[in-house]
């Protein structure tokens, strides 16, 4: 069952999808082959997650799943479904997640340009019931993997990282950050903003500048950092400073919860 001929009835995601026409694939698109662990650990926050790559061309179908879905879920890796996913969201965040996910394929299509869309990573956040019952704040992010020879969006590769230590409630906006280092649009209003006012703007941090955010999320030190990257501790602590006064965060405790919290990481 594909996208095309797909029963969006009152399921608000599946809805949000059919309203953006000619975003989607329309014929099956080989798999390209990739690395996802590794993959996962140099593109996204670190931390409880777990992965899943949605064919939209084979949405009634069991996803290809990272295993640490049952432990954070409780839901089996062979039989996950998005349909098991969207069940898990919380009830309130749902309508939200819905108009997050139209404003994003809308503004991938509309003022990014469909040749574009691979270079781009959706983010927002919302509660998801996880094994023990309760529910927990996950951001969620996503980059499209495969297209077809029209761009048209054949399969993405999606990642939710419980954050929950990090907020206590979503802050109800959506980012979408180019992975290259050019403009994103970052912290839109979808409930409350409406579309035509949606402006791009400068990445907030060079690619060097995020390569030493995301070392500081694993908890490395300026010493590590300078290692890693082959850089002196010196240079380090300048990017650090700088860092810290573009984000205006005081602490790298408060600048890691920042950026993880609207997914610049």
């Amino acid at each position: 069952m594909g996208l095309k001929t797909l029963d969006a009835g009152n399921n608000l995601i599946y809805r949000a999808w059919h309203n953006i026409p000619g975003f989607f694939a329309k014929r099956n698109v080989t798999q390209q082959r990739y690395e996802l662990d590794q993959f996962i650990a140099t593109t996204f926050s670190s931390g409880a997650c777990y992965y899943y790559v949605l064919d939209f061309l084979n949405l009634d179908k069991p996803m290809l799943v990272s295993p640490s879905i049952q432990s954070i879920l409780g839901l089996d890796p062979q039989t996950a479904t998005i349909q098991s996913l969207i069940e898990r969201g919380h009830p309130d965040d749902i309508p939200f997640a819905a108009k997050a996910e139209e404003t994003a394929l809308s503004i991938l299509k509309n003022e990014i340009g469909m040749d574009q869309v691979k270079n781009y990573k959706i983010s927002y956040s919302g509660r998801m019931r996880v094994a023990d019952g309760s529910y927990r704040l996950f951001n969620h992010q996503a980059i499209i993997l495969d297209t077809d020879e029209h761009f048209g969006v054949a399969r993405t590769l999606g990642i939710h990282t419980d954050i929950s230590h990090l907020a206590s409630g979503s802050n109800y906006t959506l980012s979408l950050l180019n992975l290259f280092g050019g403009e994103s649009y970052l912290n839109i209003d979808v409930l409350n903003n409406p579309q035509p006012c949606i402006t791009s703007s400068p990445s907030l941090f060079t690619q060097r500048e995020m390569e030493i955010v995301r070392l500081l999320a694993d908890g490395k030190t300026s010493a590590d950092i300078g290692r890693l990257l082959n850089i002196s501790p010196h240079t380090v602590k300048n990017h650090r400073k700088n860092i810290l006064k573009k984000s205006d965060c005081k602490t790298t405790g408060q600048l890691v919860s920042k950026s993880v919290s609207e997914g610049l990481i």
